[in-house]
């Protein structure tokens, strides 16, 4: 029989924490230039992905259910752009007795998802696939503990 429990975290103390992660979507050219253009049918689409981030890092407790809930002082995303994908890249800090680079994980998929939201209409094949978009290399580029 197996069990289940969060990692006690009673006797640690809080300091610092910082974790970047990021992530790429790859989408067709012409999407690119359509997002970067603004003209995408359902709004600004790095602003909504801004949004959609900070939500996901407040609430990443609530998806992943060993995550400890801890206060999170600080949220950024930055967007960089190739020929055919978008790169999302989220930091995110705390004073909390545990890191936070499942709130940064959480954040960067979920700015990607929120991107292929907003442009699958523009990424269909004639069948209504998506032969070519692609959310790949989501990591951890870096944390801190204490500083």
């Amino acid at each position: 029989m197996s069990s289940v429990s969060m990692v006690d975290i009673s006797e640690k103390t809080a300091v610092y924490r910082e974790a970047i992660a990021s992530g790429k979507i790859i989408l067709r050219p012409e999407t690119i230039k359509i997002i970067r253009d603004k003209i995408v049918e359902k709004g600004d689409v790095e602003s909504v992905a801004s949004v959609a981030t900070i939500l996901a890092v407040k609430n990443t407790p609530q998806i992943i259910p060993l995550c400890h809930p801890i206060p999170i002082t600080h949220v950024s995303i930055e967007f960089s752009y190739g020929d055919n994908f978008i790169e999302a890249r989220v930091r995110v800090k705390s004073k909390a007795e545990t890191g936070v680079e499942m709130e940064a994980l959480t954040g960067v998929t979920i700015a990607l998802l929120t991107i292929w939201d907003m442009v699958k209409a523009y990424e269909k094949d004639e069948r209504g696939q998506y032969p070519y978009t692609m959310i790949t290399d989501i990591k951890v580029e870096s944390k801190v503990k204490g500083v």
